[in-house]
């Protein structure tokens, strides 16, 4: 009984938002604010004074009181513009290791990391940003400069053979209820028939759910001819998608299949559509109570 009660505490309703104040993360603390203004979660704004050997970065007290007070002066302005209680952390370290920990110690629900291509985070690009994502014990909305505009409307789902969508769904009920979104499920096609009957099989038991739920979708079948994760981007620009929603790692391994190339494809999208990674947990009751 103990422990499945420290299971049920394992969230706060708080958004974690790193930043170095540049103008994509400037834009990722917009984006959370709005976020967590439609969920009711409070928000901490987490600035890392990056002390990794190969960072050069270091800071005397005359750069953290500079520091410290953009991060107050961040939350004097947002909080009344938002309506959203917000807390501040500086912290220093390796940021990779820093930021994953900060999400744990709060018990983070939600992150929302700002990075384009090679500018981002404190170049926290590519593999390193994706390192943030895989390790990251919440899900994390990887946003470049498109803004939240009226939030989500337009969920595009990818449902592959390779990549486990269920645990996706509560999140895309959640996001539904909030923002009254329709769910665009993007189904690959397979050459082998055992893996497609496989494949519909997944998208029946999702519909299952949205049809009891009374969730609007559509369903998409990819080409076979072409690259997978360029046709869900292509597909979620052509249906105004607000959200991709990816699980971030196989349930299990897949021969020839590279899951960091695939999850770079999409985080860092020419479209700049936002991108929800969710990483696969223990399931349980606990999993689905702490998001409202």
């Amino acid at each position: 009984m103990q422990k499945q009660v420290k299971k049920r505490n394992r969230y706060n309703k708080v958004i974690l938002i790193p930043t170095d104040f540049s103008e994509v993360c400037e834009n990722a603390v917009h984006h959370g604010l709005e976020l967590a203004h439609f969920l009711n979660y409070r928000v901490c704004i987490l600035h890392v004074i990056n002390t990794h050997k190969d960072s050069g970065q270091k800071a005397g007290k005359i750069e953290k009181d500079q520091i410290e007070l953009n991060l107050r002066n961040c939350r004097n302005l947002y909080e009344k513009k938002y309506n959203v209680t917000i807390e501040i952390l500086l912290k220093e370290g390796n940021i990779l290791k820093v930021i994953t920990k900060a999400a744990r110690e709060i018990k983070a629900n939600l992150m929302i990391l700002g990075t384009h291509g090679k500018q981002g985070l404190q170049h926290l690009f590519g593999s390193h940003a994706l390192k943030v994502v895989l390790d990251s014990p919440c899900p994390v909305v990887v946003v470049q400069k498109r803004s939240f505009d009226k939030g989500y409307h337009n969920i595009v789902l990818p449902v592959s053979s390779d990549i486990e969508p269920r645990q996706s769904v509560e999140w895309i009920l959640l996001m539904s209820r909030l923002f009254n979104s329709k769910i665009l499920l993007f189904q690959s096609m397979e050459r082998d028939e055992a893996l497609n009957a496989r494949l519909k099989i997944i998208t029946q038991q999702i519909t299952k759910i949205f049809d009891e739920k009374n969730l609007p979708y559509e369903i998409q079948t990819a080409d076979l001819s072409r690259e997978f994760s360029s046709q869900i981007i292509s597909y979620g620009v052509t249906r105004r998608s607000d959200l991709i929603m990816i699980m971030t790692m196989p349930g299990e391994e897949v021969p020839g299949f590279n899951f960091s190339a695939w999850n770079e494809r999409l985080m860092f999208n020419e479209a700049q559509i936002p991108v929800m990674c969710v990483n696969p947990i223990e399931l349980g009751d606990y999993y689905y109570e702490w998001m409202m």
